[in-house]
């Protein structure tokens, strides 16, 4: 179907700075930049309580972000990754998202500041996810939080780091995850889905940029390591229950709804749901866009569903 209006729009205004030139972007230049995308998401009606926390993390000191609503607990428990390509995007680009998913399922909402890349390559951002996964889980009750309902989420990079911290921790005997949700994840680091050539240009997220960003990330890595890339781990039986957004006109489209389809193989609950005519990043664009309001409120009734006492 053709691009929503609002999306065109969107497309438009950004069209207006002129095409990205991959060799002229630095990460420091490029966060500031996405910096200002903050202001496109909205914020809940009634705001939770936020404050953060340090704890010690593989690499060192590492930042969370406590949401909590008032509401009384114990409530489930979520900690989300923020996207931006392993290497822009931080806890200030994802608030809005995170008040939402805190305030509308409720929830406790624990925000990781993971070390990004070129400065920290893999596995650091994947480390520290897992890290802040373990933390929540043994501090999940002085949080107002309950361990036995606990979910990983995330938007592109950080839904890669969602799915393989799902993993690891599968494979580590815990903490136990009760549920994975998925918004527009990066699976296949090997940028070969057809998907990459469809929506190469021209929809917010570029294949030139992300791989970009994949370089960054990954350095010397083999991309089918399944520690990066999800879609390749052996066995995804045993992964707790998913529910996997895309976006039509979205260079990760493919490579999402693949792992979608290899969790159903494997026996996984999984729910996939496509938004046809928008683009990649569009629950966080939800001020702008109508398709990110619905994706909104399609992953609060799926964090409601799953993590229901």
């Amino acid at each position: 179907m053709p691009l929503d209006a609002d999306a065109r729009a969107l497309l438009d205004l950004l069209a207006g700075a002129g095409p990205t030139v991959v060799e002229n972007l630095d990460p420091v230049t490029f966060r500031e930049a996405f910096a200002g995308t903050a202001l496109a998401g909205s914020h809940p009606d009634v705001l939770p309580t936020k404050e953060d926390c340090t704890i010690a993390g593989p690499g060192g000191d590492l930042v969370l972000r406590i949401y909590r609503p008032e509401v009384e607990g114990p409530l489930p428990t979520v900690v989300f990754a923020h996207g931006g390509g392993w290497v822009i995007g931080d806890l200030e680009t994802h608030d809005a998202m995170c008040e939402h998913l805190a305030s509308d399922t409720p929830a406790v909402v624990v925000a990781v500041d993971y070390r990004r890349a070129p400065e920290d390559r893999f596995p650091a951002a994947a480390d520290d996810m897992l890290a802040a996964v373990t933390w929540a889980a043994e501090h999940a009750e002085e949080l107002g939080g309950d361990r036995n309902r606990l979910a990983v989420a995330g938007d592109s990079a950080g839904g890669n780091l969602a799915a393989v911290t799902a993993v690891a921790a599968r494979d580590a005997g815990g903490p136990a995850i009760a549920f994975q949700l998925l918004l527009y994840p990066v699976c296949d680091l090997t940028m070969a889905q057809p998907s990459y050539v469809e929506n190469a240009e021209g929809f917010m997220l570029e294949a030139k940029v992300m791989e970009w960003f994949v370089a960054a990330y990954l350095g010397d890595e083999d991309p089918k390591n399944p520690g990066a890339s999800p879609l390749f781990a052996e066995d995804l039986s045993g992964l707790p229950p998913a529910l996997i957004i895309t976006a039509e006109f979205d260079p990760l489209r493919d490579e999402g709804e693949a792992f979608a389809a290899r969790l159903a193989d494997a026996g996984v609950p999984t729910v996939l749901s496509r938004y046809d005519g928008t683009i990649h990043g569009f629950v966080s664009l939800d001020a702008m866009l109508a398709s990110g309001r619905a994706g909104m409120a399609e992953a609060v009734a799926s964090l409601q569903d799953a993590l229901a006492g």
